[in-house]
């Protein structure tokens, strides 16, 4: 067990390396490859530690998910909230520049504060997108794994057939079902922050870990199957197969499912060899993958970094510096999105790295 653990946090570690890769504006089939796969990684890796005793004790189960998920968004959520104004007076965001859709966002007066504010708490929504970009996976994780248990609970013995082999086999073939459903006919759930798809996805993704962890010992691994997945992956991305996006198409029910799938079994084969020789590379990513929580909360702010170095070299107007998330300017022609991903990385790690060893030095 202690190894699978260690194959695991490889997997998030490598997977949160290619969430920032993704954030990057890169080569767009690189960035459309890595979205094919990246965030399903999160959700099969959660349901793969899903356990059966929480079926006898779902209280302990929903306070874990809580603690571990809402808690998190809510203060990391709330930092950038307050820090929001801020960001405006010393430059790092301003009115002129915004993201891909040509979005930007604006300084918050004291009545949007307190809506944004209560919109964090009760809806887990409301977070600042421009430098808080990836905080829909606390809300989506935290939903599609209550939904996941409450299904099985609902499901589990109500026929001779179902059992703890079927039953996770229904609900993701019910979550497929309502994913085609929903999009086929325009359908939002409107108490769900974005509509619900991603929970969507979540609670398939989610059911996909809990059967892998099952059957984990048929699965084979072998190089010949990694490549035909990466093949599979390359080609799905020149299709244009799309990934958990808000934007999506009836036909992504279904190739989302077979993309994240074999891509978690791309990675997690890559990961196993990766476990096997033991070295920087793999200490490096068991660390990334058990400290992703930071690299999730502040890699985009760590970009700016890495902004103020293009905005030097190209000779571009600061005001870029407020481009989300990253400077547009030649982005999917120059390398700016190699050190992007870099920074995106080491930054957080190397902040959490520095204020532990301060924080157990105060205490010695």
């Amino acid at each position: 067990m202690k190894r699978d653990n260690t194959n695991l946090s490889i997997c998030k570690g490598l997977a949160i390396i290619l969430m920032c890769m993704g954030h990057t504006e890169g080569p767009s089939l690189l960035i459309n490859f890595i979205y094919l796969f990246h965030m399903p990684l999160f959700f099969i890796a959660a349901g793969y530690f899903f356990d059966k005793k929480y079926l006898s004790d779902p209280w302990t189960f929903c306070v874990k998910r809580f603690k571990g998920l809402y808690v998190p968004f809510v203060k990391w959520s709330l930092f950038f909230l307050v820090l929001h104004n801020l960001f405006f007076k010393i430059g790092l965001m301003n009115e002129q520049y915004g993201n891909w859709d040509n979005g930007v966002t604006h300084p918050y007066s004291w009545f949007q504060f307190w809506q944004r504010l209560v919109h964090i708490i009760f809806s887990m929504g409301g977070y600042d997108e421009f430098l808080a970009g990836a905080f829909w996976f606390f809300r989506a994780l935290l939903v599609s794994s209550i939904v996941f248990l409450v299904l099985y609970l609902l499901l589990y013995n109500r026929r001779r057939w179902l059992n703890h082999d079927t039953v996770p086999v229904v609900i993701a073939s019910l979550a497929l079902g309502f994913a085609a459903f929903k999009i086929a006919n325009h359908l939002n759930i409107i108490t769900i922050v974005q509509g619900g798809i991603r929970e969507c996805w979540g609670v398939f993704f989610f059911s996909m870990g809990v059967l892998y962890r099952r059957y984990e010992s048929r699965i084979p691994e072998h190089w010949a199957l990694t490549l035909l997945f990466l093949a599979l992956l390359v080609g799905g991305s020149m299709l244009g197969f799309q990934g958990m996006t808000l934007k999506v198409q009836l036909r992504t029910v279904a190739t989302l499912p077979v993309t994240g799938v074999i891509g978690f079994l791309m990675v997690h084969s890559i990961a196993s060899w990766i476990d096997r020789h033991d070295g920087i590379v793999r200490r490096f990513l068991v660390y990334c993958g058990n400290n992703t929580l930071y690299i999730f909360v502040f890699h985009i702010i760590s970009f700016k970094l890495v902004s103020a170095l293009k905005i030097w070299y190209y000779g571009l107007d600061w005001g870029q510096i407020g481009c989300h998330m990253v400077i547009h300017e030649n982005s999917t022609t120059d390398l700016f999105w190699v050190l992007y991903t870099i920074v995106g990385t080491a930054v957080p790690l190397l902040g959490i790295t520095l204020y532990r060893r301060l924080a157990r030095r105060r205490t010695e």
